[in-house]
């Protein structure tokens, strides 16, 4: 058990037993006894807290404590060790001198007050008097809640000190501490010994001098010491009076309290002139005897033994040195590499993408230079002793080191702060004099010279884990190790982490450099998360003036560790981790608060400046972060109210128009009469109309439509303002808390926590997400613009990844239904489809999604994003679902329409079946006394099989190849004939409508139109050199519009073959002619518009050409199904053996049941087949978009495989079908996936979930043929009723009626078990021979398109949105057409891939989007008339305002490497070169095939 465990254990038994007893004696605990009670059960931090907090509070601190069970005296020297003592007295030239010391450091005159017997007067309400008679520094008898009866307190010796404020109403002139031992001194001769003999003046309390008395001789001694001695007599009623040199008696008794603590202090300082002893806390440790809390503790004394050795290392150098020796990292390096990635952000309007590659390059240098810098040994000491195991010596360990840091550079800080104050006060007062000579400018230098001294000269424990990031950071990015660092760098992020759960605070924003280090930073959190679980927080931050009394409210309201002291304002911003209790944690439903610390608004900066972007940069991060910000003002000077309130609103104004709603609550500190209801509320008023006013100012600045700050956020001036009083009741050094202050500080904690009942709470993970987002933003300067919300496009991608899989239920519940009711259709069982119908098949499902997606929106650790999109996405399921049940009932009535047209196909081939059966049994009658002579047999089938078919032949034509090109090309060259003869076209002309660069040489511009759009792009080349061109002729706008014409009349040409049914249908060239027409309809009608130009017929032919050479696979491919199932040649040949063993059996005189059940068997066959390949095929389509990787996401995700898939194939080609045909890409891409998927998985997966469904069929086919005997025999029915009655109740699984059947004749069948159980023997090797049959070569290709596995993905995955970006031509990623909200991608591309160049020039544009748009004065041309700069895309049309680009200046390695790797490809293609503005840079060159690989899981 833990020493501090069994001491707790031990006191717990020890106090019940006394509040028992005080409790029957009806007495009240003593104050004092409870304070004791928690000190003797605390370990020595906690100890250390409550005595730091007590001398806040300027209460007595224990300085000799008696163990009530041993009795023996600690001396808790540690619990003092982070106090500090701050005065001022006057020197002899009557000149204020301030002092600053750590209280265990400090030598100051020391006064004991101790006591011999019981007294009527009280003792430490006499010494209160002495030090501040204001407030009961020492508790006692008359103080409030006090009790006669105390247990833990006799022996104890507390200690006090009076520090004068350098005024003439100071009670001493100097720093005295003041000593009381509690009870009577004669029961602690211990504690009297030590102090009496460390006392610069003893002070003995008692009744009267009594030679009889038990205390005589030693009250003799003391007399005799030449220490001077001060009697106070309680039962004597004289004045004062020296008894001799150094002896002093004063009487007590009946005399006014004013008059004797008159009296006693000047005995004291007349005693305190005599004596020159002065009294050292650490002193008292040269006693024997007593035990010291930091030697007993191991941990203590590990821990300052370390923390010695690793001051040590410092040798003595001056401040400044110390940071360029030790700290390296943190330096100069790290506030270049800061600069350089602001003005990488930060673009200058000339720069291109040369000049942002130079910036990264020189980034990554200065990253190595500080990865080449030397880990000092006082770092790498520092580092090694935070990896200790122990977790007490390891804070011990800090603890000490911050003591020791403080002790080492305050004599240095304290001597640059003074010659600040001095060359401060003479600026001031030059200016006052209004000043402005040479004297002034050099007075103002050498203020400027200080203030960079004093900010090199601070240091402290922030630096060092400053260093420790900087380390990290740079280890980070050349991506190893130090040579000289003896831990891995990834260990270091965990030791901040420790250090944070442990109550440290951690630098945010570092205030030296400006910046957020974001990889140090992220890593932290990312350990946090680790340690802790992805805990919820609330993040409450603080914004005011410097020195405002910010970081001591947290602390007095949180218990934190702030720096609060003078010359230790927080610079930049620091996070501190709260842990909340868990009953708290149900109430509050959040784990921690993390509370982010500022430096102040419009403070002087240490440079000497004041910043206001800095302050914009700061207010507008900590608001981003935070659930509620604490907006901090002090005093009542509207002027500096006003520089504070403008920076705050036009923070929350950009909060606002980026969709992020924290709160805040308005603070006003040090407010007079915080009681007048009407000064408040007057106060509140003016507040209210001073918010509304900088409103309209941010407003302007903003361009934002707001005229009240409740316009910009949710705001109630009686709640959300609250008025502190002043936090010192009197004047320092001596003012204790104002009691005021400390109640107003609960009130406003209580608000804060109504606030967090009621916020969004955030994760870890998001808070990482959020700081990254805002930092980004601001470090390009236009927030609002550039701000990119991470944590939203995190949980929408994920909203679109469940969208998929909603979505992919509710249409694959409907493939099942539109089978099921497409067998039906072809067996005439339905002769109509209704949507009212199709909705009812498909409500289970539908119930299942909306069940789903309310899990979804309600249980994800998401939801209070989500819930922004949960009405949307509901109404978006809905619309899929009416589409789908439209969409399928259209397919299904072109189904019902086309049955009734191939009626007569069908009709014929099944006459021709049945009628080889019937002949085949007349031939078999013949010969049926040859049954057992299979020689004859087989001569005689053949010969009248060759008669019949060649008689089939005869009546019905063959079904002949087709060649659709041929067929196209003489249509068109009937329809236009004369004007471009078809011989004359150039070879491979058909396809090049989808690789063509400009249209340009497809149309003619009208002649009114062609001089202005000359015109109009020479002007635009002559005034702006870095905008960007295309043809002269047609515009970029036309351009798009030109291929977005041919795209969507290939969509569209694509779903009229599918409707056309050739697989069941056949070829016909009307159908050819269909085609032509509608495309020709398309054409006419896009030229009919609002254009300024006419096709030439050659883009009517080529365009027709293209689509036909592209759509010729598919229609010979379902030509071919069509002829396999319908040439008499083909099928017939396919059938033979079939047929021969029904023969053999007619012969053989079966009976006439088991030859029926033949036939039905061979007649189930292909349909069987068709069933079971278009289930394999749908199950397969299903499992795919769960298990193959490619498939099982969002549409970033499919993007991302095709993406990786071209890289990894190199393939120049593929990319530019990727690029200008990205439709027709994904497409090929998902079929050659699932070609991919077949291949790898078939035996695995395929395979088995076939035999699985012929299994399944066949039980259905059995359970029919058995159910429909019965049902024959119940009915007393004939083969007739068995027939209708099994094709009934498979007319669901599969193609197969009673019209099969028509021409064979069964009426002679009546054993119908027989007819059960020959099917029961016949199928399974019908099944078997499907099965063996069924491969790679044959699945999917016998299938029609339609049912094929990559079609269901396709047409799946590409209801989505295709808008594609404006300059680059990058695809919006988001799953859904039509979409809410902008487009957006992923990353965008190297505009120069589309062919885009500069204008007047052959030069492709080597700009991304992102990095143009970030730039403030390049132009580009969305048409003739239109000259508009990058960064103000949006206003240049509505194809632009949809779109979301956001600067991104990180290095997008992906595009870089395509661009390089394919140069020479590229300026080929598009006769263009990356020279002049273009040119590559040489940086591009450095990424390979594998960073761009890796960029891909960054990015995506």
């Amino acid at each position: 058990m833990n020493p501090y465990n069994k001491r707790l254990k031990k006191w717990v038994f020890f106090y019940t037993d006394f509040i028992l007893k005080g409790t029957i004696q009806s007495e009240r605990i003593h104050p004092m006894d409870v304070q004791m009670a928690v000190f003797h059960c605390a370990d020595g931090f906690l100890k250390q807290l409550m005595v730091t907090k007590l001398s806040q509070c300027q209460y007595a601190l224990p300085l000799l404590v008696p163990d009530p069970f041993t009795q023996q005296i600690e001396f808790p020297l540690w619990t003092f060790r982070q106090i500090n003592k701050s005065w001022k007295k006057r020197n002899t030239n009557n000149e204020t001198i301030s002092q600053s010391q750590p209280i265990y450091k400090a030598q100051t005159p020391m006064v004991f007050f101790f006591r011999f017997g019981s007294l009527s007067s009280s003792k430490s309400q006499l010494m209160n008097s002495l030090i501040n008679e204001k407030h009961n520094t020492f508790f006692h008898r008359n103080c409030p809640g006090s009790s006669r009866t105390r247990v833990l307190m006799d022996g104890v010796v507390e200690i006090a000190w009076f520090c004068p404020s350098g005024t003439n109403d100071d009670k001493f002139t100097d720093c005295v501490a003041f000593c009381n031992l509690h009870g009577d001194a004669g029961d602690h001769e211990k504690q009297l010994q030590i102090l009496t003999e460390m006392a610069s003046v003893n002070v003995v309390l008692l009744p009267r001098l009594d030679r009889n008395d038990g205390h005589a001789a030693k009250i003799q001694n003391l007399y005799k010491d030449r220490i001077p001695l001060i009697f106070l007599f309680t039962e004597d009623e004289s004045e004062i009076n020296e008894m001799r040199e150094g002896k002093i008696k004063i009487g007590l008794k009946d005399r006014n309290q004013a008059d004797v603590s008159e009296e006693l202090r000047r005995a004291i300082t007349d005693c305190l002139s005599q004596s020159s002893s002065t009294f050292r806390l650490e002193d008292v440790t040269k006693h024997s005897d007593i035990r010291v809390d930091e030697e007993d503790d191991d941990d203590c004394r590990r821990g300052r033994e370390a923390a010695k050795q690793l001051m040590s290392l410092l040798e003595k150098k001056s401040l400044r040195e110390i940071k360029d020796s030790f700290l390296p990292h943190q330096g100069k390096l790290w506030r270049q590499w800061s600069k350089k990635n602001k003005e990488l952000h930060r673009l200058r309007g000339d720069e291109t993408e040369m000049d942002i590659s130079r910036k990264q390059t020189e980034i990554k240098k200065i990253r190595q230079q500080q990865h080449e810098s030397d880990t000092s040994k006082f770092m790498t000491f520092f580092i090694n002793e935070i990896q200790s195991d122990t977790a007490n010596k390891k804070i011990y360990f800090l603890k000490w080191f911050e003591i020791l840091l403080d002790e080492y550079i305050s004599a240095d800080l304290s001597a640059i702060h003074n010659k600040y104050d001095k060359k401060w006060s003479t600026v001031v007062r030059l200016k006052e004099n209004y000043d402005k000579s040479e004297q002034l400018i050099t007075e103002q230098t050498e203020l400027d010279r200080i203030s960079e001294e004093l900010q090199a000269a601070a240091l402290g424990l922030e630096h060092i884990m400053r260093e420790i990031g900087q380390i990290y950071e740079s280890c980070s990015s050349v991506k190893k190790n130090k040579k000289d660092l003896q831990v891995h760098f990834s260990s270091l992020p965990s030791l901040a982490a420790e250090m944070m759960i442990s109550g440290f605070p951690l630098e945010l924003m570092d205030g030296d450099a400006a910046h957020v280090p974001l990889i140090w930073i992220s890593a932290v959190l990312d350990e946090l998360i680790q340690k802790l679980g992805d805990q919820r927080v609330f993040v409450l931050s603080v914004l005011g003036l410097q020195s405002s009394g910010k970081s001591t409210m947290l602390n007095a309201m949180f218990g934190l560790q702030f720096a609060v002291s003078a010359g230790r304002c927080t610079r930049g911003a620091f996070m501190q981790l709260v842990r909340v209790s868990d009953e708290m944690r149900t109430q509050l439903n959040f784990d921690y608060i993390l509370v982010v610390d500022t430096e102040g608004l419009n403070a002087l900066e240490l440079a000497g400046k004041s910043s206001r972007d800095h302050d914009n940069e700061l207010a507008t991060f900590v608001v981003g972060l935070a659930n509620l910000t604490l907006i901090n003002i002090f005093g009542e000077n509207p002027a500096e109210m006003q520089d504070v309130l403008q920076i705050v609103v036009q923070a929350f104004m950009r909060m606002k128009k980026v969709r992020l709603n924290p709160s805040c609550v308005f603070v006003h500190q040090n407010v007079s009469d915080v009681t007048a209801g009407e000064k408040t509320k007057e106060g509140r008023r003016r507040l209210q109309e001073k918010l509304d006013e900088m409103t309209k100012l941010a407003a302007e600045e903003e361009v934002y439509d707001a005229e009240f700050f409740s316009d910009v956020i949710a705001f109630d001036a009686q709640s959300d303002v609250k008025y502190f009083a002043h936090l010192w009741e009197g004047n320092l050094p001596m003012a204790p808390p104002n009691p005021k202050y400390c109640e107003n500080i609960q009130e406003l904690k209580k608000n804060i926590m109504s606030h967090a009942r009621k916020s969004d709470k955030m994760m870890l993970s998001h808070l990482k997400i959020c700081i990254k987002d805002l930092w980004e933003a601001l470090l390009n300067e236009r927030f609002v613009f550039s701000f990119r919300n991470s944590l939203e496009i995190s949980a929408y991608r994920k909203l679109e990844t469940e969208y998929n899989k909603w979505s992919w239920s509710l249409r694959s519940a409907m493939m099942e239904t539109e089978n099921k009711l497409h067998n039906k259709i072809e067996n005439e069982a339905i002769h109509e489809v209704e949507e009212t119908d199709l909705k009812r098949e498909l409500k289970k499902t539908s119930e299942k999604v909306e069940k789903s997606m309310s899990e979804f929106f309600d249980k994800d650790k998401d939801k209070d994003i989500l819930i922004h999109w949960k009405a949307s996405f509901e109404i978006k399921i809905k619309d899929v679902q009416e589409n789908i049940a439209r969409e399928t009932k259209r397919k299904l009535n072109e189904i019902l329409q086309q049955r009734d047209l191939k009626k007569k196909i069908d009709a014929q081939r099944t006459n021709h079946e049945n009628t080889l059966y019937e002949k085949s049994k007349e031939l078999a009658l013949k010969l049926k006394d040859k049954a057992n002579d299979k020689e004859t047999l087989k001569k005689e089938f053949d010969l009248y099989w060759e008669q019949c078919v060649k008689k089939i032949i005869t009546d019905t034509p063959q079904i002949k190849h087709i060649d659709i090109l041929t067929d196209v090309k003489r249509l068109l060259s009937d329809v236009h004939q004369g004007y471009l003869p078809l011989d004359h076209r150039k070879e491979g002309t058909e396809d090049s409508i989808f690789n063509v660069l400009r249209f340009s040489e497809y149309v003619i511009i009208k002649r009114s139109t062609k001089k202005v759009i000359t015109d109009a792009v020479m002007d635009a080349s002559q005034t702006v050199n870095a905008s960007f061109g295309h043809a002269q002729t047609l515009s970029p706008e036309d351009e798009d519009k030109l291929r977005s014409l041919v795209s969507h009349i290939v969509q569209q040409t694509d779903r009229m073959i599918q409707s056309f049914n050739i697989s069941k249908m056949g070829y016909n060239i009307s159908t050819i002619q269909q085609l032509i027409d509608y495309i020709n309809k398309r054409v006419k009608e896009h030229q009919g518009g609002s254009v300024k130009y006419v096709f030439k017929n050659e883009f009517f032919m080529v365009l027709v050409l293209s689509i036909f050479k592209r759509a010729n696979k598919m229609i010979a491919d379902q030509h071919r199904l069509f002829r396999e199932a319908n040439d008499p040649v083909l099928y017939l040949k396919r059938r033979r053996e079939e047929y021969y063993s029904i023969f053999q059996k007619y012969c053989q005189g079966a009976a006439s049941a088991a030859i029926f059940g033949e036939i039905i068997c061979q007649k189930l066959k292909e349909p069987i087949e068709q069933s079971v390949y278009k289930k394999t095929a749908r199950d397969l389509a299903s499992e795919m978009r769960s298990n193959c990787e490619s498939l099982n996401g969002n549409r970033s995700n499919l993007e991302k495989h095709i993406l990786k898939t071209l890289a990894e194939e190199e393939d120049f080609e593929k990319y530019m079908n990727y690029i200008h045909e990205p439709t027709d890409h994904f497409k090929s891409f998902i079929r050659d996936e699932v070609t991919q998927y077949i291949t790898d998985k078939f035996s695995v997966s395929v395979l088995p979930k076939m035999k699985e469904n012929i299994e399944l069929l066949q039980q259905k086919i059995m359970k029919a043929a058995h159910e429909s005997t019965e049902h024959v025999k119940v009915n007393s029915g004939d083969v007739g009723l068995w027939l209708k009655s099994f094709t009934q109740q498979l007319s669901g699984e599969l193609i197969f009626s009673e019209k099969d059947l028509c021409g064979v004749k069964h009426d002679d069948v009546k054993d119908f078990n027989l007819l059960e159980d020959v099917i029961r023997q016949e199928l399974p090797a019908i099944m078997s021979d499907i099965s063996n049959r069924f491969n790679t070569n044959t699945f999917p290709v016998n299938l029609d398109y339609k049912f094929r596995p990559g079609e269901l993905l396709i047409d799946h995955f590409c209801q989505c949105c295709w808008v594609q970006c404006p300059f680059c031509k990058a695809i919006c990623t988001n799953t859904i057409e039509n979409h809410p909200g902008d487009h957006s991608v992923s990353f965008h591309r190297v505009s120069g891939l589309n062919g885009i160049y500069y204008n007047n020039t052959d030069y492709l544009c080597a700009h991304i989007c992102t990095s143009a748009v970030a730039s403030s004065t390049l132009f580009f041309f969305p048409n003739e008339s239109q000259k508009v700069l990058w960064r103000d895309y949006r206003t240049a049309g509505e194809d632009y305002a949809k779109w979301n680009i956001t600067p991104d200046l990180s290095e997008l390695p992906y595009w870089k490497w395509f661009v390089c790797r394919f140069q020479k490809d590229l300026e080929k293609k598009y006769s263009k070169t990356f020279e002049g503005q273009g040119k590559i840079p040489a940086e591009w060159k450095n990424y390979s095939k594998q960073d761009a690989l890796e960029s891909l899981d960054k990015y995506i």
